[in-house]
């Protein structure tokens, strides 16, 4: 056989495997033309007032909105243009999703396309090289067509090494395409479920109809307000114990699954509570007067008792409706009460997807000098704890969770109210270099007064602290001290040393000592009460 017969199968299948080369470059749909946008978003704690943009084109009689969430407050619709624009009537309409058709389609359903092509050219262009394998393998098998002559040696080897070469380069290249396939299908299973959810849990849209005049065209802009979104504050503190500095951040965790994705927008948090009452309750007249005399009650006939109402064909719709409330994202918005509501503009344009995740923003930090003491309540806690007082941070700072860091290690969470922690301080944790230690309570009673006419106890206690550190503490114990509240129960109090106050915070039964420990010292302190009240009472305590 002549050479370039072995030589033209060959070259077939090489370029069988060259036309089979990846490509598979996507490209992104366009916005459809006339397609709104959302380009601004004020949040509350529970609601959300979204504004959408659409570009009018000159000559217009008819602007659409479409694909709004079907839980838009219709009462809320507002529409501005601009200059030369002239707005009429609006209409609202609901409507299933599926009917808008893509339209509507979901935020995923590009994400989805792409990836389901490209697993497509994956699938094809592993079968084109099942098509050269085949030819690989049937070569040189007896066949129907015209018989060559016999081949020498060296086209023999020349040919089994190219089918050689041909075949593994194939098969190497149709397991890459494999592992590609398996890679894109992992990725494209997750979106596939959240298309699922997101588009069975709104079936529904709404659309907006705007009639207008539009001679030169421009900008029309429609905000309304939807319930379900929220956001609340968040904080996280970092204490520097060496510097006494602490840096207190402010964050907001922001979510929402109104069934449109906030991509891109301009976010502004808001304290307000839209959703509250606009006023508090007006008095009524009081009237007083003499009760009239009461008739004599004359008997009721009898009759047949009415039938029971079907209280369970409503439980189904509440536990739906309990139900759709868990898919929720829930914000408490007890913590925001204030006289006036607060709005922080997020910098930066945020994304924000419609499946409820929660996304935190940094709203700023602010850097502060503290004090620093170490606190303990040893009849309660056999521990002390680092406290850092602060002065109030200016601005206003919603109560809400936050994030304690002492010297760059996590020391737990808690929660920062701006008034509060002014009063008590922040609390970072035990520290372990401080030894707490209090003695077994002592209790006498007796009688006295005038011939045992009273009962009379005395309760002792003595508390120790030791100070491990290297270098001086200021050191905080607190208790309490029995308060009366009878006039004929009497109550006679010693300490020992004397403390700074028996009112702390002016909370009546506080007692506190306050004051400089040595490095390696110990300090003890006692509390002696006297109680006493009439013999013929029982004493009542309160604790």
């Amino acid at each position: 056989m002549p050479p370039h017969h072995l030589s033209r199968p060959l070259a077939v299948a090489a370029l069988a495997l060259a036309a089979l080369a990846p490509a598979h470059a996507q490209t992104a749909a366009p916005r459809a033309e006339g397609a709104s946008r959302i380009s601004a978003v004020k949040l509350y704690p529970g609601s959300a007032t979204v504004e959408r943009v659409l570009r009018v084109a000159p000559g217009a009689r008819q602007a659409t909105f479409d694909c709004l969430p079907a839980a838009l407050d219709a009462a809320s619709l507002q529409v501005s243009a601009a200059s030369g624009i002239r707005v009429g009537e609006l209409a609202v309409r609901q409507q299933a999703r599926e009917l808008r058709g893509g339209a509507c389609a979901s935020p995923l359903d590009e994400r989805i396309r792409a990836l389901q092509d490209q697993i497509a050219g994956l699938q094809a262009e592993s079968s084109g090289i099942d098509l050269a394998t085949g030819y690989f393998k049937s070569f040189g098998q007896p066949g129907d067509g015209p018989r060559a002559g016999a081949a020498t040696p060296a086209q023999i080897a020349a040919t089994a090494q190219a089918l050689r070469q041909g075949g593994q380069d194939a098969l190497a290249r149709q397991h890459q395409l494999a592992r590609q396939q398996e890679q894109l299908e992992r990725e494209l299973k997750p979106l596939l479920a959240e298309r699922e959810r997101s588009t069975s849990a709104h079936a529904r849209v709404s659309t907006v109809q705007v009639t207008l005049a539009a001679p030169q065209g421009g900008e029309l802009r429609l905000s309304y307000a939807v319930r379900g979104p929220g956001w609340q504050p968040g904080y996280r503190a970092t204490l520097d114990s060496a510097a006494k500095k602490l840096r207190l951040e402010r964050l907001a965790q922001v979510a929402q699954s109104t069934g449109e994705d906030w991509d891109g927008v301009a976010i502004t948090l808001s304290t307000g509570q839209p959703g509250a009452a606009t006023q508090g309750p007006l008095p009524r007249p009081w009237r007083v007067g003499v009760q009239p005399p009461q008739a004599e009650a004359v008997p009721a006939p009898v009759m047949a008792a009415p039938a029971a109402a079907p209280l369970l064909r409503a439980a189904p719709a509440a536990k739906s409706a309990a139900e759709a409330d868990a898919d929720e994202p829930r914000f408490d918005v007890s913590v925001f009460q204030g006289s006036f509501a607060t709005e922080f503009a997020v910098p930066q344009r945020v994304t924000v997807p419609s499946s409820g995740q929660q996304v935190t923003l940094a709203l700023g930090e602010q850097a502060l000098d503290t004090e620093l003491l170490v606190r303990a309540t040893p009849a309660l806690d056999a521990h002390a704890y680092l406290i850092a007082r602060l002065a109030t941070p200016p601005g206003v700072w919603p109560a809400g969770a936050l994030q304690l860091y002492r010297d760059g290690a996590f020391v737990g969470s808690g929660r920062f109210d701006a008034e509060r922690s002014t009063r008590e301080g922040l609390a970072f944790g035990r520290d372990e270099l401080v030894s707490v230690r209090s003695e077994r309570p002592e209790q006498q009673q007796g009688t006295g007064g005038f011939i045992g006419t009273r009962h009379q106890r005395t309760d002792e206690r003595r508390y120790t602290v030791h100070n491990r550190h290297a270098t001086p503490i200021q050191l905080q114990v607190l208790d309490a001290a029995p308060v009366p509240e009878h006039e004929d129960v009497k109550v006679e109090s010693h300490y020992q040393p004397a403390p700074q106050t028996e009112r702390w915070h002016d909370e009546p039964g506080t007692v506190a000592w306050e004051q400089p420990l040595a490095a390696g010292a110990t300090q003890g302190f006692s509390a002696t009460h006297r109680i006493s009240w009439p013999k013929d009472e029982r004493l009542r305590e309160r604790r």
